[in-house]
């Protein structure tokens, strides 16, 4: 059965269990419990495979052998049993697990549609494009997923980045482990060595999710491409990772929560931090209670000498007065932030984000020089269902970067090429703005100078939805700040 069918064919059934009040989340999370347990069968099994210490009574055999009327019971007794089973990734997948399909039809149902494919025989490929499938479906029904970074995205950052086989990889807000798979696609293009391969599987990655069932989903994603095993998971912390301990790494890639910080407040002059904002580090350069700002000061902290990062940040990051013009400005004395990729609207679940992705180096007596801009977004029209975003759409963004010597790049633009998307400014020229103000543009935009030539309607009335979602996001962005 090919990969689109048996998504199709499990995900039908979600709108059967719907009627009994099963969420789109509460569903993944259930094949997610039961896709666990067939495959670790499917490995004990297996003559080149050892018992992965499931106990016997609640092993995969024990859900088929139960009758309906036993069949509910049973599976909340193996929930509980397998969260206390203790270590890897029994305790870490089925901490605080809840049945959510009361209906023994309709769990016999569910049981019998993973029962009916062998899942260990499947490529990793295979396997994990049916699970991260049916994670995308998730965020697109259930409005979980409202700032879901394209794959087209994050291909295009991990290549941009070009990690090596023995870097480490970190996500301070990891999600399902998008960008860990950008880079375990873009590592396995070539064939790695053993060594390379296990330090890839076990060593690479560390996350952080602060909901414990998203880095539920996480865990099992990175399982099903090849990434730790039913023994020993990937490193990823439920914590709130701008409040946790933290080795440094060789890259970082992240798409940090859009919105206001959490009402902790500091211990320390509280009607002061109330103000101001929550978070007092040391290593910060501003206190405030933006979130994107405060991730955006923590990625910095996160990488080691010479280290690298891509940032997906929303508009206001590159504008904000206040702290926000004090952090760009320690931003640009401290790394070099040589390049910034303007994307497009319509490209996320949530209407109306205008967000950019930001590539800068860290190291020793580094600083910006230079900063260089690609505007993919004047003039570019995405739409999630009709003209979505793909990997063919930033190849000349990509080819632009020059991932090879980011210190030998060609403008596209000039006084004569007016319409050219690469651009440079140096150092001098960014530090003349008010405020080192970071929202540059320099296209003209065609829907509002040619009368004669407007997009269709559908792009318009999306154009004119976008810009009002994006309008009221600032202000509630000004008011959270005032207050």
């Amino acid at each position: 059965m090919s990969t689109n069918t048996l998504v199709a064919k499990i995900w039908s059934f979600c709108d059967t269990l719907r009627d009994d009040g099963v969420t789109y989340s509460d569903y993944i999370e259930q094949i997610t419990y039961l896709l666990f347990l067939k495959m670790a069968d499917e490995y004990e099994k297996h003559p080149d495979f050892s018992s992965y210490n499931i106990p016997q009574e609640y092993n995969w055999q024990s859900f088929l052998d139960k009758n309906l009327k036993e069949l509910p019971f049973h599976y909340i007794n193996a929930l509980n049993t397998l969260a206390e089973s203790g270590g890897g990734m029994l305790s870490k997948i089925y901490e605080k697990a809840q049945n959510k399909i009361h209906d023994p039809f309709k769990l016999r149902k569910l049981i019998d549609l993973i029962n009916g494919e062998s899942w260990i025989t499947e490529s990793a490929d295979i396997k994990g494009d049916i699970y991260e499938s049916l994670l995308q479906k998730n965020a697109e029904s259930s409005g979980a997923g409202q700032y879901f970074t394209p794959r087209a995205v994050i291909e295009a950052m991990v290549e941009c980045l070009n990690p090596k086989p023995s870097e480490t990889v970190a996500d301070p807000s990891c999600g399902t482990g998008g960008f860990f798979l950008g880079v375990v696609n873009h590592l396995r293009k070539n064939t790695l060595k053993e060594a390379d391969e296990h330090f890839l599987k076990f060593e690479t990655f560390t996350g952080w999710e602060i909901v414990p069932e998203t880095a539920r989903l996480c865990l099992m994603n990175l399982f099903l491409h090849g990434i730790g095993d039913l023994k020993t998971t990937p490193e990823i912390r439920v914590e709130d990772s701008l409040k946790a301990e933290f080795n440094r790494v060789d890259i970082v890639l992240a798409n940090p929560p859009f919105g206001k910080s959490s009402s902790d407040i500091p211990t320390i002059d509280e009607k002061q931090a109330e103000k101001e904002g929550y978070f007092l580090r040391e290593d910060f350069w501003a206190t405030t209670g933006n979130k994107q700002l405060a991730f955006l000061q923590h990625i910095v902290s996160m990488l080691k000498e010479n280290g690298r990062a891509a940032v997906v940040l929303p508009d206001n990051v590159l504008f904000e007065g206040g702290a926000g013009e004090t952090i760009r400005k320690k931003l640009l004395e401290n790394v070099n932030l040589h390049t910034i990729l303007r994307l497009p609207t319509g490209i996320f679940y949530a209407q109306g984000v205008k967000a950019n992705v930001l590539f800068f180096e860290k190291a020793p007596n580094i600083k910006t020089k230079e900063i260089w801009f690609y505007d993919y977004r004047t003039n570019i029209h995405h739409t999630l269902k009709t003209k979505p975003l793909r990997v063919d759409n930033l190849k000349e963004f990509t080819e632009s970067y020059n991932n090879k010597n980011i210190y030998e790049r060609l403008e596209t633009w000039n006084e004569k090429n007016i319409v050219g998307r690469w651009r440079r400014y140096s150092i001098e020229e960014i530090l003349s703005r008010d405020k080192t103000n970071l929202d540059i543009f320099w296209l003209k935009d065609e829907s509002l100078i040619d009368l004669d030539n407007l997009p269709d309607a559908e792009t318009l009335i999306d154009s004119i939805i976008e810009n009002v979602e994006s309008a009221l996001n600032n202000f509630k962005t000004i008011k959270e700040n005032i207050g």
